[in-house]
């Protein structure tokens, strides 16, 4: 399927979706106050978009999101390659992060503010803390699938520990890195939002849509709100997975094994 049939398939499923939300909300099959038409909750999103306080408010958001992703891309990597190229450290601190890992970081929201206070400090942490384990264990496992042959042709030629893990680990890691940070920036701006929602005052998008819901009428607004966050979300992902493509198309050919069992089928 090509790329331009996605999008239409895309496109066609959104438009599906909002004739639905559109129709039962006309119909009076559920109450405008608990779902407004599709139509008026869009047109409010648009009409955010003119509305410079709300976008200071995501900007607020979009900058937690970065700070928090971009500090744990900084910690995961280097701690996913010396896991993956190092097994007695990898078997040390195994049972740490098998206890840390399942704990979610919206139940750390109280201890960390406890800590740390209220504000951007508290939230860049939990998002931190959520998305370091994505981009951890996808680089360990990007170790664990490099070729073997192309790390004993290096140290054949003489070429230490530190080249291989830099010459060829490095690089055959690298798209499984990118799918991990794809995957934490979804994660990211959850935390984001959800991290405003709960602490009820400040700047941000779960702020709006935190203060929207206390107001008498507030869905149509809560749901523009969410249609922001959905939309950022559709916008990252898209560049994320852009950058993909063009920086790893290497990684998305098919291999010569694959290529050899698809013409062996009748």
């Amino acid at each position: 399927m090509t790329r331009r049939q996605e999008l239409l398939l895309g496109l066609l499923g959104a438009a599906v979706a909002f004739g639905i939300c559109e129709a039962v909300a006309r119909a009076g099959i559920v109450r405008r106050s608990y779902l407004p038409p599709a139509s008026e909750v869009l047109g409010r999103a648009a009409r955010l978009a003119g509305d410079r306080a709300f976008l200071d408010g995501v900007g607020v958001t979009l900058r937690a999101w970065a700070l928090g992703l971009g500090l744990a891309c900084a910690i995961a990597v280097p701690l996913g390659l010396l896991l993956g190229a190092v097994p007695v450290v990898e078997a040390a601190v195994r049972a740490v992060i098998e206890f840390l890992r399942p704990l979610p970081s919206v139940a750390l929201i109280p201890l960390v503010s406890l800590l740390l206070g209220s504000g951007t400090r508290t939230e860049v942490t939990l998002i931190a803390y959520a998305c370091i384990w994505p981009v951890l264990f996808n680089t360990v496992y990007g170790l664990g699938e490099t070729d073997p042959l192309a790390k004993d042709t290096l140290r054949a030629f003489g070429f230490g520990r530190l080249a291989v893990l830099l010459r060829v680990e490095l690089p055959a890691t690298a798209p499984f890195i990118a799918a991990g940070v794809r995957i934490s920036a979804a994660v990211a701006l959850i935390l984001a939002v959800a991290t405003e929602i709960l602490s009820g005052f400040g700047q941000g998008l779960g702020i709006f849509i935190a203060q929207a819901q206390t107001e008498t009428d507030g869905t149509r607004d809560v749901l523009a709100g969410v249609v922001w966050a959905g939309a950022l979300g559709l916008v990252i992902n898209g560049v994320l997975v852009g950058a993909e493509r063009r920086l790893f198309a290497w990684a998305q050919e098919p291999r010569p094994e694959a290529k050899t069992l698809q013409r062996s089928r009748p």
